[in-house]
């Protein structure tokens, strides 16, 4: 069974007219039938059971080569609509992460994919900023306390969007994470130097130390960094102090264990976050 590229509005349409359509008549079966669903495209014909059809539209629009059946055929009928409800919006979910080269999400990014869309759903004062934003990867990182981070990479181009919300959505997310400091970060690459002789130039964002200048100023957001200081000690290695800008204190006093466990996991680089001291 083929379909006519349809947008997004229009899929999600068509999903839910055949996941109705498999709750009223009761059939949750792969057993065919045919019917037209209204407010499809003209000509549009449906000749397969309702989860069967449901399956193959997610397939078509998420690029999913298939989707697995949920399981409902023992469930009542009010179990069947939250099976189905939640079987679509697990799917739907999905287009809230992009990986590189269309890999797989782990499971801990599954959730924080189904994290971001069930905020963008009943959060009104959110909605509209989340609608076009994804992203692109999320990981748990230790922290001193047997205490963990979600850090999670967004596109480079949606950057500044999320910035725009920032210390809302960090607020809302570290609710649905209890106990896990949030942490966003854009996804940066570095490209290694031009070798002797080449004409190709390396532009000087994708340094390497231009990527870690970046990383640790998308670390400690909402906060700016006032000020910074690097400590040799008497081995040879170093460390570095940085402050932060006192006015974002509330937002990132409890964070500063956090942001320098994520940006050792990232640069390898050890740093200690300070708010400079200002005199009475």
């Amino acid at each position: 069974m083929t379909y006519p590229r349809q947008s997004p509005a229009v899929m999600q349409l068509m999903v839910e007219i055949v996941l109705s359509e498999a709750i009223v008549s009761h059939n949750m079966s792969d057993s065919p039938i045919n019917f037209y669903p209204s407010g499809c495209s003209p000509g549009l014909r449906l000749s397969a059971g309702p989860l069967l059809c449901a399956r193959q539209i997610l397939g078509f629009y998420l690029g999913l080569d298939s989707v697995p059946k949920p399981k409902v055929e023992a469930f009542t009928h009010s179990e069947r609509q939250i099976s189905l409800s939640g079987f679509f919006n697990m799917f739907t979910a999905r287009k809230k992460i992009h990986k590189d080269k269309d890999a797989e999400p782990s499971e801990f990014e599954e959730s924080v994919a189904q994290a971001f869309f069930d905020l963008e759903n009943p959060n009104q004062e959110l909605k509209s900023d989340l609608k076009d934003l994804y992203i692109n990867s999320a990981a748990l990182v230790d922290v001193a306390g047997n205490r963990k981070a979600v850090v999670i990479h967004v596109p480079f181009r949606l950057r500044k969007a999320f910035r725009k919300i920032h210390v809302r959505l960090v607020r809302e997310l570290e609710k649905k994470f209890s106990g896990k400091d949030v942490i966003l970060i854009a996804t940066r690459r570095i490209v290694r130097p031009p070798k002797k002789g080449s004409a190709a130039q390396r532009p000087r964002t994708r340094t390497l130390t231009a990527v870690h200048e970046a990383v640790l100023e998308d670390v400690v957001l909402p906060a700016e960094i006032v000020g910074k200081r690097i400590r040799y000690r008497l081995d040879g290695s170093k460390i570095m102090k940085v402050f932060l800008d006192p006015k974002e204190r509330n937002n990132t006093e409890y964070k500063l264990e956090s942001f320098s466990a994520v940006y050792r996991k990232l640069s390898g680089k050890d740093v200690v976050f300070e708010y400079p001291i200002t005199e009475a």
